[in-house]
């Protein structure tokens, strides 16, 4: 199959992740499933090519299913191209989020039942069968838009805890599994600044920690009653009285933290008293 003489350069970043076999087979995959209309399986894609009459089109499916080759390596090298052309230098912005695959059937073994955004509200709460991804992606600005486009290039499967437990495996919360992302994707970008933006879910204290250990800058959005302070000690031994509060515990850090020169003159509440900064 000819392919135009502009793509070529673009997908030859990608034959190291396969054998030579399986590569000529992803490059006829890959160009059908840009043209295809409506799903974008193996059989639409090889439609799409003229390959309906194909004496060997199985051996397509065993790209996806039989074929050795990494999936983290491909998003490897397409961050790095993705880098290349849209980042060659300065910051680089990751936004991640989740997304909901509706999907059913017996043989989907990582399947389950996940809270659908799309369809739930304040009040309501609907909860849909299907596979939940984690997914990053560049943040780049395109010369056509105003707008940041972003551009995915790893998607991660995420399992329910009954899910984790038939599979045999630990569950990894949803910071967890970022967390490793995170190291990956200091592994691949070594030297270069990293922002890494995400919703309320993603403001979790020791993804944060995770963060400033392998210096890339997380951006959340926290709760307005978020706790950044470890709680009181507890005494040793036996101690007469109530235990101390926590909010006694956050108005003494605040009173000497190193910060409180720029905090002069600002009133902070304390659990219904107004204690002035020093």
């Amino acid at each position: 199959m000819a392919l135009p003489a502009e793509i070529i350069p673009v997908l030859a970043h990608f034959a190291p992740a396969f054998t030579t076999p399986t590569y000529q087979k992803a490059l006829v995959l890959i160009v059908g499933v840009i043209l295809a209309k409506g799903r974008r399986t193996v059989t639409s894609a090889l439609r799409a090519v003229g390959h309906t009459q194909t004496a060997d089109w199985a051996k397509y499916h065993h790209v996806v299913n039989r074929a050795r080759w990494s999936g983290l390596q491909v998003s490897r090298l397409l961050l790095e191209v993705l880098v290349a052309t849209w980042r060659p230098t300065g910051q680089v912005t990751i936004a991640v989020d989740e997304t909901l695959e509706r999907r059913w059937g017996p043989q989907i073994r990582k399947r389950g039942h996940w809270r659908d955004s799309l369809a739930s509200s304040r009040q309501v709460h609907v909860s849909s069968s299907g596979l939940r991804w984690l997914v990053f992606a560049l943040v780049v600005n395109v010369p056509w838009t105003p707008y940041a486009v972003a551009l995915p290039f790893l998607s991660v499967l995420l399992t329910t805890p009954k899910g984790s437990a038939q599979l045999g495996r630990p569950h990894k919360t949803v910071a967890q599994v970022t967390g490793q992302v995170v190291a990956w994707l200091r592994r691949t970008l070594p030297g270069r600044a990293i922002h890494l933006v995400g919703d309320g879910a993603y403001a979790v204290i020791a993804l944060g920690l995770l963060c400033q250990r392998y210096q890339v800058t997380l951006l959340a959005p926290l709760r307005l009653d978020a706790r950044l302070f470890e709680p009181p000690l507890r005494a040793i031994g036996k101690r007469i009285g109530r235990p101390p509060p926590w909010w006694a515990h956050a108005c003494r850090i605040l009173r000497w933290s190193p910060w409180r020169r720029p905090l002069a003159g600002i009133a902070v509440a304390c659990r219904g008293t107004v204690a002035p900064t020093p």
